[in-house]
């Protein structure tokens, strides 16, 4: 769904372990890292997207997992110029994004890639809090320092050392 202003509605999952550490996924075939994330479907809320989403990226049921938070607010990011393609319809400039942020209640084992015909991902490895702000591609760093900043004060402050930021 892409709505007038050329935004596609999606979702965005940051995962945490015990440890509160995130869970830090590798796309296919490729030395690029993010957090799950996906669109959402006509009729689809934005928990059912995500829940769905999660399913198909990596795996994980809805309970193998708890919801900690969902972001007050869409959080948004445009694409770089080259990355519009102005050829489809409607064009699709950038997304805008519901975060959850969720607990990880059951072994991380049970984290597949292989759930879908076309995986996004072959990899992943929990990684301290503020890890991806300095390793996701550069224009989603500001939608991600967004979505940290708001979920930090959630997490046990003593795991959360501004150092890694």
């Amino acid at each position: 769904m892409i709505n007038k202003k050329g935004f596609r509605s999606g979702v965005a999952v940051i995962l945490v372990n015990e440890k509160n550490q995130v869970f830090w996924a590798r796309r296919i075939g490729q030395n690029a890292w993010q957090f799950p994330q996906g669109g959402v479907i006509k009729d689809e809320t934005p928990e059912q997207a995500m829940y769905r989403e999660l399913h198909e990226e990596i795996g994980l049921q809805q309970e193998d997992v708890k919801i900690i938070a969902c972001s007050k607010d869409w959080l948004r990011y445009r694409l770089p110029e080259k990355m519009i393609r102005y050829y489809s319809e409607p064009v699709c400039v950038g997304q805008r994004q519901k975060w959850f942020l969720l607990r990880l209640l059951t072994d991380d084992k049970k984290v597949r890639f292989d759930v879908t015909d076309s995986p996004e991902f072959d990899g992943f490895k929990w990684a301290n809090y503020w890890f991806p702000l300095k390793q996701v591609i550069p224009f989603k760093q500001r939608v991600y320092q967004r979505a940290l900043k708001e979920f930090a004060p959630l997490l046990s402050s003593e795991l959360l050392s501004q150092e890694d930021v």
